[in-house]
Protein backbone atom coordinates (compact mmCIF):
# COMPACT_ATOMS: atom_id res chain seq x y z
CA UNK A 1 0.00 0.00 0.00
CA UNK A 2 2.93 2.35 0.69
CA UNK A 3 4.11 1.85 -2.86
CA UNK A 4 0.60 2.62 -4.06
CA UNK A 5 0.45 5.87 -2.04
CA UNK A 6 3.85 6.95 -3.35
CA UNK A 7 2.68 6.48 -6.93
CA UNK A 8 -0.52 8.30 -6.04
CA UNK A 9 1.37 11.38 -4.78
CA UNK A 10 3.53 11.46 -7.91
CA UNK A 11 0.40 11.27 -10.02
CA UNK A 12 -1.10 14.33 -8.33
CA UNK A 13 2.11 16.32 -8.90
CA UNK A 14 2.24 15.34 -12.56
CA UNK A 15 -1.40 16.12 -13.12
CA UNK A 16 -1.05 19.68 -11.82
CA UNK A 17 1.57 20.45 -14.48
CA UNK A 18 -0.32 19.19 -17.54
CA UNK A 19 -2.46 21.10 -20.01
CA UNK A 20 -6.18 20.72 -19.40
CA UNK A 21 -7.08 18.88 -22.60
CA UNK A 22 -4.48 16.19 -21.91
CA UNK A 23 -4.96 16.35 -18.15
CA UNK A 24 -8.24 14.41 -18.19
CA UNK A 25 -6.64 11.51 -20.09
CA UNK A 26 -3.50 11.67 -17.95
CA UNK A 27 -5.62 11.25 -14.83
CA UNK A 28 -7.07 7.98 -16.11
CA UNK A 29 -3.77 6.61 -17.45
CA UNK A 30 -1.72 7.40 -14.35
CA UNK A 31 -4.41 6.13 -12.00
CA UNK A 32 -4.62 2.87 -13.97
CA UNK A 33 -0.83 2.54 -13.87
CA UNK A 34 -0.82 3.07 -10.10
CA UNK A 35 -3.44 0.38 -9.61
CA UNK A 36 -1.60 -2.02 -11.92
CA UNK A 37 1.68 -1.56 -10.03
CA UNK A 38 0.05 -1.98 -6.63
CA UNK A 39 0.52 -5.27 -4.78
CA UNK A 40 -3.26 -5.28 -4.27
CA UNK A 41 -4.04 -4.39 -7.87
CA UNK A 42 -7.07 -6.63 -8.14
CA UNK A 43 -8.54 -5.26 -4.92
CA UNK A 44 -8.08 -1.60 -5.89
CA UNK A 45 -9.11 -2.02 -9.52
CA UNK A 46 -11.77 0.53 -10.47
CA UNK A 47 -13.84 0.68 -13.61
CA UNK A 48 -12.53 3.54 -15.79
CA UNK A 49 -14.77 6.57 -16.15
CA UNK A 50 -15.49 7.64 -19.70
CA UNK A 51 -14.37 11.11 -20.71
CA UNK A 52 -15.74 12.76 -23.78
CA UNK A 53 -13.12 13.55 -26.40
CA UNK A 54 -15.31 16.10 -28.12
CA UNK A 55 -14.55 19.71 -27.23
CA UNK A 56 -17.71 21.55 -26.25
CA UNK A 57 -18.34 24.68 -28.23
CA UNK A 58 -18.38 27.71 -25.89
CA UNK A 59 -19.89 31.07 -26.70
CA UNK A 60 -17.42 33.98 -26.65
CA UNK A 61 -16.94 35.43 -23.18
CA UNK A 62 -16.53 39.20 -23.43
CA UNK A 63 -16.19 41.68 -20.54
CA UNK A 64 -17.45 45.14 -21.50
CA UNK A 65 -16.75 48.35 -19.56
CA UNK A 66 -17.37 52.05 -20.12
CA UNK A 67 -16.24 55.32 -18.52
CA UNK A 68 -18.27 58.46 -19.27
CA UNK A 69 -18.06 62.06 -18.05
CA UNK A 70 -20.04 65.06 -19.28
CA UNK A 71 -21.44 68.44 -18.23
CA UNK A 72 -25.14 69.07 -17.70
CA UNK A 73 -27.24 72.17 -17.13
CA UNK A 74 -29.63 70.42 -14.73
CA UNK A 75 -28.38 67.79 -12.30
CA UNK A 76 -31.85 66.75 -11.16
CA UNK A 77 -33.17 66.18 -14.68
CA UNK A 78 -30.09 64.21 -15.69
CA UNK A 79 -30.33 62.08 -12.54
CA UNK A 80 -34.01 61.34 -13.23
CA UNK A 81 -33.31 60.36 -16.84
CA UNK A 82 -30.47 58.12 -15.69
CA UNK A 83 -32.69 56.44 -13.10
CA UNK A 84 -35.27 55.68 -15.78
CA UNK A 85 -32.60 54.24 -18.09
CA UNK A 86 -31.26 51.99 -15.32
CA UNK A 87 -34.74 50.66 -14.62
CA UNK A 88 -35.51 50.23 -18.32
CA UNK A 89 -32.48 47.99 -18.90
CA UNK A 90 -32.64 46.15 -15.54
CA UNK A 91 -29.42 47.68 -14.26
CA UNK A 92 -28.31 48.32 -10.70
CA UNK A 93 -26.33 51.07 -8.98
CA UNK A 94 -23.30 49.82 -7.06
CA UNK A 95 -22.16 53.22 -5.77
CA UNK A 96 -23.42 56.81 -5.90
CA UNK A 97 -21.36 59.83 -4.77
CA UNK A 98 -22.15 63.55 -4.91
CA UNK A 99 -19.45 66.21 -4.48
CA UNK A 100 -19.51 69.99 -4.11
CA UNK A 101 -16.30 71.66 -5.22
CA UNK A 102 -15.26 75.29 -5.72
CA UNK A 103 -17.28 76.00 -8.84
CA UNK A 104 -18.84 72.61 -9.73
CA UNK A 105 -21.36 70.17 -8.32
CA UNK A 106 -20.76 66.62 -9.57
CA UNK A 107 -22.22 63.16 -9.19
CA UNK A 108 -20.44 59.88 -9.86
CA UNK A 109 -22.08 56.47 -10.18
CA UNK A 110 -20.92 52.92 -10.75
CA UNK A 111 -23.61 51.04 -12.67
CA UNK A 112 -23.97 47.38 -13.66
CA UNK A 113 -26.20 46.47 -16.60
CA UNK A 114 -26.82 43.14 -18.37
CA UNK A 115 -24.18 42.74 -21.06
CA UNK A 116 -26.77 42.17 -23.80
CA UNK A 117 -28.21 45.65 -22.99
CA UNK A 118 -24.84 47.40 -22.71
CA UNK A 119 -24.85 49.17 -26.11
CA UNK A 120 -28.51 50.22 -25.83
CA UNK A 121 -27.91 51.56 -22.32
CA UNK A 122 -24.95 53.67 -23.50
CA UNK A 123 -27.07 55.06 -26.35
CA UNK A 124 -29.91 55.85 -23.95
CA UNK A 125 -27.83 57.81 -21.43
CA UNK A 126 -26.00 59.62 -24.24
CA UNK A 127 -29.19 61.27 -25.46
CA UNK A 128 -29.06 65.04 -24.97
CA UNK A 129 -25.31 65.06 -24.30
CA UNK A 130 -23.63 67.42 -26.76
CA UNK A 131 -20.08 66.78 -25.62
CA UNK A 132 -18.30 64.15 -23.53
CA UNK A 133 -15.29 65.25 -21.50
CA UNK A 134 -14.39 61.57 -21.42
CA UNK A 135 -15.85 58.55 -23.21
CA UNK A 136 -14.02 55.24 -23.07
CA UNK A 137 -15.61 51.94 -24.08
CA UNK A 138 -13.59 48.74 -23.97
CA UNK A 139 -14.10 44.99 -24.27
CA UNK A 140 -11.88 42.10 -23.19
CA UNK A 141 -12.13 38.55 -24.51
CA UNK A 142 -11.70 36.03 -21.68
CA UNK A 143 -13.00 32.99 -23.56
CA UNK A 144 -9.68 31.17 -23.33
CA UNK A 145 -9.36 31.75 -19.58
CA UNK A 146 -12.99 30.76 -19.02
CA UNK A 147 -12.64 27.47 -20.94
CA UNK A 148 -9.34 26.71 -19.23
CA UNK A 149 -10.81 27.28 -15.75
CA UNK A 150 -13.90 25.24 -16.58
CA UNK A 151 -11.76 22.39 -17.90
CA UNK A 152 -9.56 22.38 -14.81
CA UNK A 153 -12.62 22.08 -12.60
CA UNK A 154 -13.90 19.07 -14.57
CA UNK A 155 -10.51 17.39 -14.45
CA UNK A 156 -10.11 17.96 -10.72
CA UNK A 157 -13.59 16.60 -10.08
CA UNK A 158 -12.76 13.48 -12.09
CA UNK A 159 -9.62 13.04 -10.02
CA UNK A 160 -11.63 13.60 -6.85
CA UNK A 161 -14.01 10.83 -7.89
CA UNK A 162 -11.11 8.42 -8.41
CA UNK A 163 -9.75 9.21 -4.95
CA UNK A 164 -13.18 8.65 -3.42
CA UNK A 165 -13.37 5.21 -5.01
CA UNK A 166 -9.89 4.41 -3.76
CA UNK A 167 -10.90 5.59 -0.29
CA UNK A 168 -13.72 3.05 -0.25
CA UNK A 169 -11.20 0.30 -1.02
CA UNK A 170 -8.69 1.32 1.67
CA UNK A 171 -8.56 -1.00 4.69
CA UNK A 172 -5.99 0.77 6.90
CA UNK A 173 -6.33 3.99 8.88
CA UNK A 174 -2.99 5.30 7.59
CA UNK A 175 -4.11 4.70 4.01
CA UNK A 176 -7.39 6.49 4.63
CA UNK A 177 -5.61 9.49 6.17
CA UNK A 178 -3.24 9.81 3.21
CA UNK A 179 -6.04 9.62 0.67
CA UNK A 180 -8.19 12.08 2.63
CA UNK A 181 -5.24 14.48 2.74
CA UNK A 182 -4.98 14.37 -1.04
CA UNK A 183 -8.75 14.76 -1.34
CA UNK A 184 -8.66 17.87 0.84
CA UNK A 185 -6.04 19.50 -1.39
CA UNK A 186 -7.99 18.65 -4.54
CA UNK A 187 -11.26 20.01 -3.13
CA UNK A 188 -9.51 23.22 -2.12
CA UNK A 189 -8.31 23.66 -5.70
CA UNK A 190 -11.81 22.94 -7.02
CA UNK A 191 -13.36 25.58 -4.73
CA UNK A 192 -10.76 28.14 -5.81
CA UNK A 193 -11.36 27.47 -9.50
CA UNK A 194 -15.14 27.55 -9.04
CA UNK A 195 -14.91 30.95 -7.31
CA UNK A 196 -12.81 32.25 -10.19
CA UNK A 197 -15.28 30.86 -12.73
CA UNK A 198 -18.22 32.51 -10.94
CA UNK A 199 -16.39 35.84 -10.92
CA UNK A 200 -15.66 35.61 -14.65
CA UNK A 201 -19.26 34.69 -15.38
CA UNK A 202 -20.47 37.66 -13.33
CA UNK A 203 -18.19 40.04 -15.22
CA UNK A 204 -19.39 38.64 -18.54
CA UNK A 205 -23.10 38.67 -17.65
CA UNK A 206 -23.07 42.23 -16.32
CA UNK A 207 -21.11 45.14 -17.79
CA UNK A 208 -19.79 47.98 -15.63
CA UNK A 209 -20.37 51.65 -16.49
CA UNK A 210 -18.53 54.38 -14.56
CA UNK A 211 -20.62 57.51 -15.09
CA UNK A 212 -19.89 61.06 -13.91
CA UNK A 213 -21.80 64.25 -14.71
CA UNK A 214 -21.42 67.75 -13.30
CA UNK A 215 -22.77 71.30 -13.37
CA UNK A 216 -20.65 74.43 -13.34
CA UNK A 217 -21.79 77.03 -10.79
CA UNK A 218 -22.45 80.48 -12.36
CA UNK A 219 -19.42 82.68 -11.74
CA UNK A 220 -21.55 85.86 -11.65
CA UNK A 221 -23.68 84.58 -8.79
CA UNK A 222 -20.63 83.34 -7.00
CA UNK A 223 -18.90 86.75 -7.39
CA UNK A 224 -21.97 88.73 -6.21
CA UNK A 225 -22.34 86.68 -3.08
CA UNK A 226 -18.62 86.84 -2.42
CA UNK A 227 -18.48 90.65 -2.96
CA UNK A 228 -21.40 91.35 -0.61
CA UNK A 229 -19.88 89.08 1.97
CA UNK A 230 -16.58 90.93 1.73
CA UNK A 231 -18.28 94.34 2.22
CA UNK A 232 -20.08 93.10 5.31
CA UNK A 233 -16.91 91.66 6.75
CA UNK A 234 -15.02 94.91 6.01
CA UNK A 235 -17.62 97.08 7.82
CA UNK A 236 -17.63 94.75 10.76
CA UNK A 237 -13.85 94.71 10.88
CA UNK A 238 -13.67 98.54 10.69
CA UNK A 239 -16.12 98.98 13.56
CA UNK A 240 -14.17 96.51 15.66
CA UNK A 241 -10.93 98.37 14.91
CA UNK A 242 -12.46 101.75 15.87
CA UNK A 243 -13.77 100.32 19.12
CA UNK A 244 -10.38 98.87 19.89
CA UNK A 245 -8.76 102.24 19.20
CA UNK A 246 -10.95 104.08 21.71
CA UNK A 247 -10.50 101.37 24.29
CA UNK A 248 -6.76 101.71 23.83
CA UNK A 249 -6.95 105.48 24.38
CA UNK A 250 -8.84 104.97 27.60
CA UNK A 251 -6.22 102.54 28.82
CA UNK A 252 -3.37 105.08 28.31
CA UNK A 253 -5.25 108.21 29.59
CA UNK A 254 -2.66 108.95 32.35
CA UNK A 255 0.10 109.21 29.74
CA UNK A 256 -2.06 111.42 27.54
CA UNK A 257 -2.80 113.70 30.51
CA UNK A 258 0.91 114.04 31.34
CA UNK A 259 1.67 114.79 27.69
CA UNK A 260 -1.00 117.53 27.54
CA UNK A 261 0.21 119.18 30.79
CA UNK A 262 3.82 119.08 29.62
CA UNK A 263 2.83 120.58 26.28
CA UNK A 264 0.97 123.47 27.98
CA UNK A 265 3.88 124.24 30.34
CA UNK A 266 6.43 124.27 27.54
CA UNK A 267 4.24 126.48 25.43
CA UNK A 268 3.81 129.05 28.28
CA UNK A 269 7.54 129.13 28.85
CA UNK A 270 8.27 129.95 25.23
CA UNK A 271 5.71 132.77 25.32
CA UNK A 272 7.36 134.34 28.39
CA UNK A 273 10.74 134.28 26.72
CA UNK A 274 9.34 136.07 23.69
CA UNK A 275 7.82 138.80 25.91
Amino acid sequence: MKKFLAFLSIAVLLLSCKEEVNEAYATEEIADQIIANSSNAEYYKIAPKSISGQAKQTDPKIIKTATLRFETQNLETTADNLKQAIGKFNGEVQSDEERNEYNTVSRSLSIRVPSHSFDNFIDEISKGVTYFDRKEISSRDITEEYIDTESRIKTKKALEERYLQLLKKANKVSEMLEIEKELSAIREEIESKQARLQYLQSQVSYSTVQLSFYKTVAEREEATVSYGSKIGNALKSGFNSLSSFFIGLIQIWPFILIFVIAFILIRRRFRRKKQ
